[in-house]
C-alpha cells in the first residue's frame, strides 16, 4: 500500500468517525467541534484529489467562519438538550432508513461509473501550467450557473433564519422608535411651568 492510499484511508476513517460523533454527542458544542474535525479531514481528502483551492476554501470559509456562526447560534439559542434527546431512540429506525437511501443515491450520483473510473484507473496527468482554480470557476459559472444561483439563495435564507432566531426582544431593554420620534410635537417635548418667585428667609 502506497503512502497516498494510507493517507486516503486515514482521512476517510477519521471523517466517518467524526461525522458519527456529530450526530451522537449530547452536547451541541461538542458536536460542532467534531464537525470542525470532519471538515479538516474532508480538506485533506480534497488535497489528495489535487483540489487545493477547494481544500483551502473549506478550511477558511467553513472552519473559520461558518463554524463560528454555528457556535454563536448554539450558545445564543439556549437549546433544551433533554427535550431534543427525548425522541432520539424513537426516531432512530427512520433515520437509518433515510441514511441508507442517501448512501444509495450518493453512490448512484458520484460513483465510479459516473466519472469514467470503472476500472479505478488514475486520472490523466495534468500539464505544469494547469490551474484547477480557473477550471473550477469556469465550470461553476458556465454549466453549473443555475445550481450556484440556487445555492446562493438557500444560503441567504439560512442567514436570515439565523438572524431571526437569535434576535430577541427583552422587556427590560429600552428601544427607540424613529416613527414616534418624528411625530412628537414641540408641546410634547417641552412643558413650561409657572411658579411664584421665592424669597430668601
Amino acid at each position: 500500500m502506497s503512502f497516498e492510499k494510507f493517507l486516503f484511508y486515514l482521512f476517510a476513517a477519521l471523517l466517518i468517525w467524526a461525522a458519527g460523533m456529530v450526530i451522537t454527542r449530547k452536547n451541541p458544542v461538542h458536536a460542532v467541534l467534531f464537525l470542525v474535525l470532519a471538515f479538516f479531514n474532508a480538506a485533506g481528502l480534497w488535497m489528495l484529489a489535487e483540489a487545493e483551492f477547494l481544500a483551502i476554501a473549506l478550511v477558511l470559509v467553513y472552519v473559520g467562519a461558518v463554524m463560528v456562526l454555528f457556535l454563536f447560534v448554539v450558545m445564543m439559542l439556549d437549546i433544551n438538550i433533554a427535550e431534543l434527546r427525548a425522541g432520539f431512540v424513537r426516531n432512530a429506525p427512520v433515520a437509518f432508513v433515510v441514511a441508507a437511501i442517501m448512501v444509495v443515491e450518493l453512490i448512484m450520483v458520484v460513483g465510479p461509473a459516473r466519472f469514467g473510473l470503472d476500472k479505478y484507473a488514475a486520472p490523466a496527468a495534468k500539464p505544469a501550467d494547469y490551474n484547477n482554480t480557473a477550471e473550477l470557476g469556469r465550470a461553476l459559472f458556465t454549466q453549473h450557473i443555475y445550481a450556484v444561483e440556487i445555492a446562493s439563495v438557500i444560503l441567504l435564507v439560512g442567514i436570515v433564519a439565523a438572524i431571526s432566531l437569535t434576535l430577541r426582544r427583552r422587556p427590560a431593554t429600552k428601544y427607540q422608535d424613529p416613527g414616534k420620534q418624528v411625530t412628537v410635537k414641540a408641546k410634547d417635548r417641552l412643558k413650561v411651568i409657572k411658579m411664584d418667585a421665592e424669597e430668601k428667609a
